[in-house]
């Protein structure tokens, strides 16, 4: 399999899923032109070639491992793959829906990339305007979806889900159903090979799956990529505080990465109530395990939905002498009036800042509001993807911490 022309990989995105699915193709492009340019110069040395013969070379290796029998000149430079496969998604009146994929793929190894947390107008075959998808309309899409790329002969099925659906659903403690369990239990049985997702709310989730394998990955290197913007690392005053005690993991990473002090805040709640928004939270009481005056703040956590939890932790640490509050957030969903309900707090200087990923789409609304930074982790995902497909090792991408290490110390 050649590392520079992939002729067995293909990508599909799901409806609403395109400015994601953009973003991780272009830097697939821009990564295999990269190793393209760079296994060319080695050979140019090593064999005593010009760059001529060894594009004709490439070229020559990728016409044999063609599926089709190329009839045009071969190009005179270097063209990275066309890996997009396009799809016709369709909504009918009653409700059902339906995916078309318009090219072959037959023994291609196919990712399906779905933003299921997209709460924006979409176009979809069908309808005379743009609709807005639930998640379980996403869902749908993607079981039809996975069903046509296997009736078509996919040699296998991945999925690129940069937000899990229904993670926050795999506990109970009464009568009620595992859904983030049955999901993947869904997919498994359906043929998915792997999914791979950012930031997954329980690990515990991936215990349900017999041979799915799921790849989690983390965002603090990109987080910590644009924090270095805002503070400096060895600032004495920098403080890591975990927003409850269900991220305290996530928060003891970032303190032991930065070598700073761990907060906790520990919520007592009534879980007869659900959150529906930042005034009405299901949260009684309240305390600080640690010291925040005078201190800036880096509060972490793994998604923000409504924002109520996450808007009263602030305020609490404002109250207790905290002089800067940054918050990083991989699956920044704002649900609702959160979007409002943050910038309220914002000019009322509860916090300073919020680092988020663009995981999850949003218009230029969020984009355009002072207090929100957008980290991309697209090329994580794209470089995942190559590195699956060509049967190399995850593990320098799923354990960043060396990254970490060097941009902490910068390196």
């Amino acid at each position: 399999m050649s590392i520079v022309k992939p002729n067995k990989l293909g990508v599909i995105a799901g409806p609403g899923a395109d400015p994601f699915t953009g973003k991780v193709l272009r830097h697939l492009r821009q990564l295999y032109t990269k190793r393209y340019k760079k296994l060319s110069t080695a050979l140019v040395k090593r064999h005593d070639m010009t760059e001529e013969e060894i594009l004709k070379f490439v070229t020559l290796y990728e016409d044999v491992n063609n599926r089709k029998i190329p009839h045009y000149k071969p190009s005179k430079t270097y063209h990275a793959p066309k890996l997009d496969i396009p799809a016709k998604f369709t909504k009918f009146a009653n409700g059902e829906v339906k995916a078309e994929i318009l090219q072959s793929v037959r023994g291609l190894r196919i990712f399906l990339i779905f933003d299921m947390a997209n709460q924006y107008p979409v176009e979809i075959n069908g309808s005379d305007e743009p609709v807005v998808l639930s998640v379980n309309d996403y869902m749908m899409f993607l079981f039809t979806t996975i069903n046509a790329v296997k009736v078509a002969g996919a040699e296998s099925v991945h999925l690129v889900l940069p937000s899990y659906p229904y993670a926050r659903q795999h506990k109970k403690s009464g009568r009620e159903g595992l859904t983030a369990s049955w999901f993947g239990r869904t997919c498994e049985f359906m043929g998915v090979d792997r999914i791979i997702t950012l930031d997954i709310h329980s690990r515990e989730i991936e215990n349900s799956f017999s041979d799915l394998k799921l790849e989690n990955l983390h965002a603090s290197y990109q987080v910590l990529l644009q924090l270095k913007r805002l503070v400096k690392f060895d600032d004495p005053d920098l403080v890591v505080v975990s927003p409850d005690t269900g991220a305290v993991g996530r928060n003891k990473f970032y303190a032991e990465a930065l070598h700073k002090p761990l907060a906790i805040l520990y919520k007592e709640r009534d879980y007869s109530k659900v959150s529906t928004n930042a005034k009405n939270s299901n949260i009684n009481s309240i305390r600080l395990l640690g010291d925040v005056k005078g201190k800036t703040v880096l509060m972490a956590d793994d998604m923000i939905g409504t924002g109520g939890t996450l808007l009263i932790a602030m305020k609490e640490l404002k109250a207790l002498g905290a002089k800067k509050i940054i918050c990083a957030i991989s699956l920044p969903f704002f649900n609702g009036t959160a979007i409002d309900d943050f910038n309220k707090a914002y000019e009322a200087g509860d916090f300073f800042r919020i680092i988020g990923t663009n995981a999850v789409y949003h218009d230029e609304k969020l984009a355009n509001m002072p207090w929100f930074i957008y980290t991309d982790v697209t090329d994580l995902f794209a470089r995942i993807i190559s590195r699956l497909h060509h049967g190399r090792t995850l593990s320098p991408l799923l354990d960043n911490r060396m990254f970490i290490t060097r941009l902490i110390n910068g390196e």
